[in-house]
């Protein structure tokens, strides 16, 4: 698939070189950069390539197609600057560039994909590079989900008003029985709970999402805010393949001398826990931060939603996606991603 590129490459700059005039302009710029072009049709293809290689062919097809797009606008320059005959009986020969009327127009843009939207679809593509499959879930919780099924007891002072977005209204089903009322999710490891009550072990999923807690915004906190969650269940999985999927998930993400440690820690959902730590440049050389929570899934979430603890082990992780956008781009304040300034969404 690969060799394909290279193929439409010289294809295309052999038939631009022999290109004479504004309707060969016009002939290439259809058969090769219109939208039912060449190049357009060999990004079609990247559903075809092997996972290993899809992002070395996206970004080979997205190299030809700037290569090939900077080759039309020289060339066309190129026989605009030759000038054309005026044609008229004793007229003298025209000079200066001609102008094809029937080429398109440029477009104006309107906006930017945002940069956190460009970091969910970077680490789904991580991911999925390693067998993950993405989920989704509701954004408003109930109780089971966001507390009981993971291990959160009713005195656990994570369910304290004053940390949760509670929903205020009258109990209309039997999962707001006991009284608790539904709230906005803390956390997308809800997403984790319901895959598990529908699907049969082995599962490899992943999921990303906003989740809401009532955090005073300053400079690095907000009451809303994005996580990707994962979680693998299989016989037989250990701390060992936990710790080697997060490094190979940093060495993707930050590139290949990201470092990785895992620092003991302690959640409700998973037994051991530890907290994930990178190291990086974060202005004043490197040093280690963290991006999140992680280790092997409690025994008591696996009883909740069915599983047998006995027969099934496996991990989960948490990882905040503001953190790791705003770290690897140097963003000093989150406030600032949610502003809709374009000057700022333009930079990434």
């Amino acid at each position: 698939m690969l060799e394909r590129i290279d193929e439409l490459e010289a294809k295309a700059t052999a038939d631009l070189s022999a290109v004479s005039d504004a309707a060969g302009l016009e002939a290439f710029r259809i058969a090769y950069l219109g939208s039912k072009g060449a190049v357009k049709g060999l990004m079609g293809l990247i559903k075809e390539v092997p996972g290993d290689q899809r992002k070395a062919f996206g970004q080979g097809a997205n190299a030809v197609r700037a290569k090939l797009e900077a080759d039309f606008a020289a060339r066309t320059a190129e026989l605009d600057g030759g000038g054309v005959s005026a044609g008229s009986k004793g007229g003298a020969p025209a000079s200066g560039p001609s102008v094809d009327v029937t080429l398109p127009g440029d477009g104006v843009p309107l906006g930017r994909r945002h940069i956190i939207t460009q970091t969910i679809d970077e680490l789904i593509e991580v991911f999925a590079r390693m067998g993950f499959d993405v989920e989704t879930g509701p954004e408003a919780e109930d109780d089971h989900h966001n507390f009981v099924a993971l291990n959160i007891p009713d005195t656990h002072p994570a369910r304290d008003p004053r940390d949760n977005f509670y929903i205020q209204q009258p109990p209309r089903s039997d999962q707001q029985a006991a009284g608790s009322p539904p709230l906005l999710r803390s956390q997308t490891s809800t997403v984790q709970i319901r895959v598990m009550e529908n699907v049969k072990p082995p599962v490899r999923i992943i999921s990303t999402g906003r989740v809401y807690r009532p955090d005073e915004h300053d400079a690095t906190h907000s009451s809303m805010f994005h996580q990707i969650e994962g979680l693998y269940v299989d016989k037989n999985v250990t701390m060992v393949d936990l710790k080697t999927t997060l490094i190979q998930f940093a060495k993707a993400y930050f590139g290949p001398d990201a470092e990785v440690k895992l620092v003991p820690s302690y959640f409700p959902f998973t037994e051991p826990s530890a907290e994930l730590y990178v190291k990086m440049d974060l202005g004043k050389g490197l040093e280690w931060m963290e991006v999140g929570g992680c280790g092997m899934v409690d025994p008591a979430v696996f009883e909740a939603v069915g599983y047998d603890p006995e027969e099934w082990t496996g991990f989960a992780f948490g990882l905040g996606i503001e953190r790791l956008t705003m770290r690897k781009h140097h963003i000093a304040d989150i406030r600032w991603l949610y502003e809709g300034d374009v000057r700022f969404l333009r930079q990434f």
